[in-house]
């Protein structure tokens, strides 16, 4: 299989691979903390901090790891740097740690995180765990922005505060568990048109079930 290079290391999470839209993974968050785009640059940011992290630390000890017991360390690696998102969260952003709520706890056991520990991580190096951790985790971020972005605006006539539908009725459809399950299956179905035009075929790399 011929190597890939660092730049495509980074941009399959953003394309073909997006955690999202391309191996529809981390939809409990996607769905559950994508009613305002504040909570989802909130939850994009921590991710990204603690996708990237992990993947380095896990690629730097991997040799270090028995085989037999390498899930329970990729998990408490993966705790420790939530935890630390938690406390600064506590300290600084109370009011995001209170709408985010239990999803941020749960990070630990995201699909995206520790699959990329387990498929990438462990077998690669530091600076090609890097960049794939960036990558992901910046695919994750615009993919839970811009379903944030479409509810927000369809669910309440405004983003972020300004208005932008004017005096047109907001569909609190889109507000809803319901709503938040047809925004992102109708995303995906988008996105998997555009990859058929174009011949792309998404790799299930990194994926949990």
């Amino acid at each position: 299989m011929k190597k890939r290079t660092l730049f495509q290391e980074f941009s399959k999470g953003l394309t073909i691979s997006n955690p999202v839209f391309g191996l529809v993974l981390g939809l409990c968050p996607a769905l559950a903390v994508s009613t305002s785009v504040h909570n989802a640059i909130g939850m994009s940011c921590a991710v990204i901090f603690v996708l990237t992290c992990s993947n380095i630390i896990i690629s730097s000890i991997k040799r270090l790891i028995p085989k037999e017991i390498r899930l329970p360390c990729f998990i408490v690696i993966i705790a420790t740097f939530v935890t630390i998102v938690e406390l600064v969260l506590h300290a600084y952003f109370p009011q995001l740690k209170a709408s985010l709520g239990i999803f941020v706890p749960l990070i630990v056991v995201n699909c995206i995180i520790l699959g990329r520990a387990e498929a990438f991580a462990s077998r690669n190096s530091v600076i090609a765990s890097l960049f794939d951790g960036l990558g992901m985790g910046i695919g994750f971020s615009i993919s839970l922005i811009l379903i944030s972005a479409i509810r927000e605006i369809l669910g309440s006539g405004a983003i972020l505060g300004v208005a932008i539908l004017g005096n047109a009725e907001p569909a609190l459809f889109f507000v809803l568990a319901p709503g938040a399950l047809f925004t992102v299956g109708i995303l995906i179905a988008i996105s998997n048109h555009f990859k058929r035009k174009r011949g792309e075929e998404v790799k299930m790399e990194g994926s949990c079930h």
